[in-house]
Parts: C-alpha cells; structure tokens; sequence
C-alpha cells in the first residue's frame, strides 16, 4: 500500500493524500478504537474540530485538535451522513473557516468507521427494526417471556416503558421515528399498511404525518389503542392519543354495517367533498364565523352551506358522533 501510495504521489499529491486518509482510517479500524477515539483522531488529523452525533440516541461527540472536547460551536464547513443497512443513523462534520481539498474523503471514511463501531458495539442503533421481532411485541398472541426477550433484543430494558405509535405517512418511516425520537431509544417497522413506533419517548410528528398513540403500560394494549386513534385522524388532526378521544374510541368496536346503516352517518357518507369539508371545519371550530376563517369564506357563505346539510347542526354534539362515525369508515 505504501509503495502504491509512493508511485500516485509522483502523479497527484492530492490522490496521495487522499490515500493517506484512507490508511489512517484503516488502521483505526484495525484497532476497533470507539467513538471519542475517532473523534479525537479526526480532529487531530483535520487540525479542527470534529463532531459525531447519532440519531438515535441524540449523542453528540465533538473534539478539538488537541483531543479535548470541545466547547464553543463554530458552524459547520462540510458534513457526512453515517449509514448502516442503508439507513442514515447520525452525521459527522468538521468546523472550520472554509472546507480542506481532503475534508470530503475523511468524513467519508469517518463516516464509514463509526458505522462499523455502531454495528460492532450492538444493538445496532439503526430504527428500523426486525418486523418479526416488532410483531412479537404487539401482538396479543405472544407469551410474555416471548415478548420481554423480543424488547431485549431490540434494545429496551426490562423495567423500560414503550411507547407505541400507529403511523400512516408518505415519509420514510425511519425518517419520522428519527424525528419523533431524536435522542432516545426508538425502533421501527412495517405492519401491512400501517407503520409500528416502539420508543422510550415520543416528541411532536412532523407535518404530513398521521399516527395514533397508544397509552397502555402494556405494548399489546398500546398497539391496539394506537390503531384505533389512528383510524380518527384527520388532515386538521393528524396526531391522536387514545385517552382523548373519550367515549368515541367505543364506535371503533361497533360493526361497519352497524354504523353504515345509521341515518346521521348516511347523510354525511352523501356530503360533497365541499360540504364535508365545511361540516368539518364547523365542528372542529363550533362557530360560523371561525369556521369561516379557517376556510377563508364569508360566514354568510358558510351558513348557506350547512343549511343544505339533512343534519340538524345545531345539535353539534350529534353531528360530531355522526362525523366521527363517518371517519372510521
């Protein structure tokens, strides 16, 4: 290796240091140093600071060129993700004036030797978890030394609580749990058409994610409250939490044939898009004239147009439970 590096030398010193990089970090690698050792070696060999976070666990690693940590931020000059399983699982930058002709080629290959220490030092701290092992989790047919050992090797302490999240998102889901779980323990995965959260803490959803939250202590019970408050999210709510949906989580136990045949749900299954969209505003709002700032009409245009409504809106309680209804189905 060195003689090639020798030989490229005479050609471009920026391929030989780019080589360089590449053996520096291979010999790190050999000797299966940890996270704050990578670091440390970055930072010296970039003589800046460097910096390591992981997803995950919101850990932050950053050392300055004599090896000590860090203090003041300076803003980053280039920056890598760090992927495992084809997943991004954190980032490692440097913090300098203006980036190096060499900084690309060393975050890369600090890129790759912490995912080799995350990989290494298990359980891998990827989110996206094995679906089987998710399934044996939530499901009401598992034994219970079954489950505590499927949690066990997903990463969870036995005394941990999870929380459990039914998620419907055109986002990747391991970008929503990274979102929602920025600096705990989360773990994810496809369930049919529906994505599964298992977290230690969940924080707010980004936009353009609908999920229900289960409130169980028990992940079965949990992943059972959290399907159904997902069933009622709407656009204007698309996050939900089983304990506030009161009395109406008991329609979700109802027949779909018990509540199609329903005369208020009916009347609101045969709404245009337009007018269910107004009956929805007023609901959620229980004022003409809010309803009408949220849809940026006249509130006299709003009034005509519950008054084509066959429900007697003013009894908003009713129109509510039939709207809900409406929902679930």
């Amino acid at each position: 290796m060195e003689a090639l590096a020798t030989r490229l030398s005479n050609l471009d010193s920026h391929v030989e240091g780019a080589i360089r990089v590449v053996m520096f970090y291979d010999t790190l690698m050999r000797r299966r140093v940890d996270l704050p050792a990578l670091a440390r070696a970055s930072a010296g060999l970039a003589e800046c600071v460097a910096g390591i976070r992981l997803h995950s666990t919101g850990k932050v690693i950053r050392r300055s060129p004599c090896g000590t940590e860090a203090a003041a931020t300076s803003p980053m000059s280039s920056r890598s993700p760090i992927t495992l399983d084809d997943e991004e699982i954190g980032e490692v930058w440097l913090e300098r004036a203006e980036a190096g002709p060499l900084d690309e080629v060393l975050l890369d290959r600090l890129a790759i030797a912490v995912a080799a220490v995350v990989e290494r030092y298990g359980p891998a701290r990827t989110t996206m978890a094995d679906p089987a092992l998710v399934e044996l989790v939530i499901s009401a047919d598992s034994d219970e030394a079954g489950r505590a050992r499927a949690l066990r090797l997903l990463g969870f302490a036995p005394d941990q609580r999870v929380n459990v999240a039914a998620v419907s998102s055109d986002l990747a889901l391991d970008r929503v749990a990274a979102a929602v779980c920025p600096a705990h323990l989360v773990k994810a995965a496809p369930m049919a058409n529906v994505g599964v959260l298992l977290a230690t803490k969940l924080n707010d959803f980004p936009p353009g994610v609908r999920a229900g939250v289960g409130a169980d202590p028990h992940p079965a019970r949990a992943w059972a409250e959290a399907q159904v408050a997902l069933r009622f999210t709407t656009a204007r709510t698309p996050v939900i939490h089983h304990p506030d949906l009161g009395a109406l989580a008991l329609l979700a136990h109802l027949p779909a044939e018990t509540l199609r045949a329903n005369a208020d749900v009916a009347a609101v299954a045969a709404l245009s898009a337009e007018d269910l969209e107004t009956l929805d505003a007023y609901c959620a709002t229980g004022s003409l004239r809010r309803a009408a700032d949220l849809l940026h009409l006249h509130h006299s245009s709003v009034s005509r147009r519950l008054e084509q409504i066959s429900l007697d809106v003013s009894d908003l309680a009713r129109v509510k439970l039939a709207l809900a209804a409406f929902r679930l189905l």
